[in-house]
């Protein structure tokens, strides 16, 4: 019999493609949104509201029997703004949960990111809501994904950085020894679907990506974008120097068109961190899931 999931950040890139995902499998899903949306879709139904409003938050859940949890702050320009949404909006969220009565399963997206919570605002935010929602989800299980960095169609952070390879130029920032990884979207939604009918497991904070062992370094992504494209791939080291300016840039913006800024110093200690490789090991064995896209596919096939 199908089951409801109530979904968070369905508005979003990786949101989208779980909730096609949880509805192809025969789900129904219950979608929070800050806008009237304009789509009309089976077995979809949109809640009007956000993590901050309480009685959207109990409709959003209402005959829910899972919550998957992928909204998120991912820009900003203090530590706050992290917290107040990636903490605060998460317990908040939890809490409706709890108050349902019926709801059984809880699956957070957090983020590798996670592993190092002193590297970011971000980090920490992700690392503190992880903790804060395994001290309070006593009823329920929970679930704890951390994704290395997530691509493929609908993408707008990892594209240009794809794009840019394929046209010749990789721009390398951090170390030339870093280790990356990365993970295709579609099988990032194959796993939150796989978690929601595999058998409940303790919490645990999962890695995914894409199945590379050792992930990858830029020499290697250099060596790639040869291989796709049959031509030479320039690797353009970017000092740090440079990359602080940017993000000053970059906070100076925002505060004049009052968005939040995606570079700042303080996710420059992120993106040049030196090893962000990961294993999936764990939660394949555990839910019975295999990354099956590889970047080297992907940027083949343009699946980004």
């Amino acid at each position: 019999m199908a089951t409801t999931v109530a979904l968070t950040g369905m508005t979003g890139f990786i949101g989208r493609h779980i909730a096609d995902n949880l509805l192809a499998r025969g789900f129904s899903v219950r979608a929070l949104t800050r806008s009237e949306p304009k789509t009309s879709v089976k077995n979809l139904t949109w809640i009007p509201g956000d993590l901050d409003q309480p009685e959207s938050l109990s409709e959003l859940v209402y005959g829910a029997e899972s919550v998957v949890h992928c909204a998120g702050q991912v820009r900003g320009r203090s530590a706050a703004i992290f917290t107040h949404c990636n903490v605060t909006g998460s317990l908040q969220l939890l809490q409706a949960a709890k108050k349902s009565g019926h709801i059984k399963r809880f699956l957070f997206m957090s983020s590798l990111a996670a592993r190092h919570p002193d590297l970011s605002w971000y980090a920490h935010s992700k690392y503190v809501a992880e903790q804060q929602l395994a001290a309070h989800a006593a009823g329920i299980s929970l679930g704890i994904f951390r994704p290395t960095a997530v691509y493929g169609p609908g993408d707008k952070e990892l594209k240009p950085l794809f794009t840019w390879l394929l046209r010749g130029v990789l721009p390398q920032m951090g170390a030339p020894t870093a280790r990356l990884s990365f993970i295709h979207v579609s099988d990032l939604a194959q796993a939150v679907g796989q978690w929601l009918i595999a058998e409940p497991q303790p919490t645990f904070p999962y890695e995914l990506c894409d199945g590379v062992t050792r992930g990858y370094s830029w020499q290697r992504l250099q060596q790639m974008g040869e291989e796709v494209r049959n031509g030479t791939v320039r690797l353009i080291p970017v000092p740090l120097p440079v990359l602080k300016l940017l993000a000053d840039i970059s906070l100076l913006s925002s505060r004049l068109t009052g968005k939040e800024p995606m570079l700042t110093r303080s996710k420059i200690q992120e993106l040049t961190h030196p090893d962000w490789s990961a294993s999936h090991l764990c939660l394949s064995r555990d839910i019975h899931w295999r990354p099956v896209i590889s970047l080297i596919h992907a940027l083949r096939e343009g699946l980004f």
